[in-house]
């Protein structure tokens, strides 16, 4: 059992909570659109497979631009808010308008459309990052003990599994709540919908965190944007997580693209959607003790092995949905949640106490950049998923329609959509799992590699 060093102060009940609610905005955000807008696209805009793929995936390549600088805005920042807090109110103000703008369905199709659509995606994924690089900075900074971060960060998962039922459950019903198809009228009702939410959860976050502790270095890193990066490249666990979450991440957004298509062509009720969901929902919030107690039995490495077995293996046995039917895809996917719960809760404990490592190590502060980098590449790689989906229709020859022109898709495209939501998924995960075996960081923060002993 690692000791909490002495001195260390233990985060407030009430700033938990109010850290936690942020991760309404950054589940709902990063789900809502993975979840709809391919199919948004396709289906009711007529822009075909490929095109729509890249359009979600493009907007993602600026991350790659924009997160960093932020996070070395963040880094920089000196207010009375603290360095982190300002941005958060930055990405209330701009975000909520910014997602309802994604989904206004103006009367356009095809190239049209697909730029429309890619121009406020790409305003979206900006605002996005004001808040969530910062946000994801935070932990890291309120406390110094190797456990507590992911005691920390199990609040945080609750509210991401929250979050789920709201992206999950509530979006696609409010979608298809004028008919099973949905409408643009339900699309925009959706999206004013999710844009409260984003806005309430954010503006919480950012009061919640009024009295967060501030342990981490007091003075940033005067080093140029190139220095810090080289730093953190040369931060072996630093590189082999971010590898390991950004292969998690591609599988979790081709998922999410593909749960309509599954619910619609597989199972044959556009509505299992939410159902779907619901099973994953389940394990988010109440298998949160259990990963904990298995981070401190097994160290977080042993613990995110087991999580990535148990997502990958349910999303491979999904494959068999045509001869068990809609109860073993349900069954299926309850294997996937308690996976993912503790995929995400390890996840970010992992870089937290990665980024703690590197501030005590080095006496400056750059958890932003550290945390920039980390969103930019990661949000960069996920974004592929929903490419790969795209790609994956279209090899299968998916036919592209509109609202008022539905089509009947060919058994190749059928078979594409199981391949595409289950097997393909499932590789990447599993390699996500023999890259975590190359993971090295024991309690205290000093990598394992140079640890005595």
């Amino acid at each position: 059992m690692i000791a909490k060093p002495s001195g260390v102060p233990t985060v407030s009940g009430g700033v938990r909570l109010g850290y936690g609610v942020g991760s309404f905005c950054t589940a709902t955000f990063n789900a809502v659109p993975g979840l709809l807008l391919l199919y948004y696209m396709t289906n009711f805009l007529a822009v075909p497979a490929w095109l729509a793929g890249t359009v979600v995936a493009a907007p993602k390549v600026w991350d790659l631009v924009i997160n960093p600088l932020v996070g070395r805005w963040s880094d920089r920042t000196t207010s009375r808010l603290g360095p982190r807090r300002p941005w958060l109110l930055a990405g209330a103000c701009t975000l909520p308008v910014a997602f309802f703008l994604v989904f206004a369905g103006p009367p356009l199709t095809g190239l049209r459309a697909a730029l429309y659509v890619g121009a406020c995606f790409m305003g979206a994924a900006t605002a996005y990052a004001l808040f969530e690089v910062p946000y994801k900075a935070m932990p890291a900074e309120m406390t110094g003990d190797y456990h507590e971060r992911t005691s920390l960060l199990q609040w945080r998962m609750v509210f991401i599994g929250a979050a789920t039922v709201i992206s999950g459950i509530v979006a696609p019903a409010i979608v298809n709540s004028d008919g099973p198809r949905g409408t643009l009228d339900s699309y925009r009702l959706m999206a004013v919908t999710i844009a409260v939410v984003l806005l309430a959860s954010m503006l919480g976050s950012f009061f919640g965190t009024a009295r967060a502790p501030m342990t981490g270095a007091p003075e940033p890193d005067a080093g140029s944007l190139r220095e810090q990066f080289a730093a953190a490249r040369g931060d072996s666990a630093f590189v082999w997580l971010l590898g390991l979450s950004c292969a998690q991440m591609t599988a979790v957004s081709m998922l999410l693209a593909g749960a309509p298509y599954f619910a619609s062509y597989i199972l044959g009720d556009p509505k299992a959607t939410s159902t779907l969901f619901a099973v994953i929902v389940g394990p988010m919030l109440l298998a949160m003790p259990a990963w904990v107690w298995l981070a401190k039995r097994y160290d977080k490495r042993g613990a995110m092995i087991l999580a990535g077995l148990l997502f990958g293996g349910g999303t491979l046995a999904a494959a068999a949905t045509p001869v068990f039917g809609s109860w073993y895809a349900h069954a299926a996917m309850l294997v996937v949640g308690m996976g993912y719960a503790g995929v995400q809760l390890l996840e970010f404990s992992m870089l937290a106490d990665v980024i703690a490592a590197d501030a005590e190590r080095t006496g400056k502060r750059r958890a932003g950049v550290f945390t920039g980098l980390w969103t930019a590449i990661e949000s960069g790689v996920s974004s592929f998923g929903a490419l790969i989906f795209g790609g994956v229709l279209s090899l299968g020859g998916f036919l592209e329609s509109d609202a008022s022109r539905p089509v009947r898709q060919p058994d190749g495209a059928v078979t594409a959509i199981l391949i595409g939501e289950t097997a393909v998924p499932a590789l990447v995960l599993f390699l996500a799992v023999l890259m975590t075996l190359k993971y090295r960081l024991r309690p205290g923060g000093v990598p394992a590699s140079s640890a005595s002993g």
